[in-house]
């Protein structure tokens, strides 16, 4: 039997796998944490729910990302579920570190930097850091949750062929 091609060393399995998951929607959403008396923040869609019983939940974060470099098994890091008014916000989270909190309207809860207006809210503490290809997946305790932001207009913001959009429950 034929050993699989590695996408390591596979150009083409490459591309041809990120242009398959372009097609796959994902909720964004700038993920927080505050160290050293400083906020920080990214922007990442690759985020879910991982377990109910004990809460817990799944961020993925590039490897060499500066949120990542500040984090560690309990740390405090926030979810905050993005809006389709807030594609902007979305932009200026995958921009320079230093820069990302310029002119943001946030609040510190349960130890990492909340955002106005975000759809909906979660605190984690980090259980495990598993480094996986070139990401590491951050395995987060949920602290709080709040979706008070679920009844802003316009649904959640969304990822889909390299550009922000929506959807609208029908």
């Amino acid at each position: 039997m034929a050993q699989p091609m590695s996408i390591e060393n596979d150009p083409a399995l490459q591309a041809a796998f990120r242009s398959a998951m372009g097609n796959v929607a994902g909720p964004v959403s700038v993920v927080t944490t505050h160290a050293a008396g400083k906020p920080a923040g990214t922007t990442v869609s690759a985020f879910v729910s991982l377990s109910m019983e004990p809460p817990m939940l799944l961020v993925s974060l590039m490897r060499g990302s500066y949120l990542l470099s500040l984090l560690s098994v309990g740390s405090t890091i926030g979810v905050n579920v993005l809006g389709a008014h807030q594609t902007a916000l979305a932009t200026q989270f995958t921009g320079r570190h230093d820069e990302r909190f310029v002119g943001v309207d946030w609040v510190l809860l349960d130890g990492a930097p909340a955002l106005a207006d975000a759809h909906a809210w979660v605190s984690l503490r980090v259980a495990r850091l598993v480094p996986v290809g070139d990401h590491v997946l951050v395995l987060g305790d949920v602290v709080n949750a709040v979706s008070e932001g679920a009844e802003l207009p316009g649904g959640p913001l969304t990822y889909h062929r390299r550009s922000f959009g929506t959807h609208q429950a029908h």
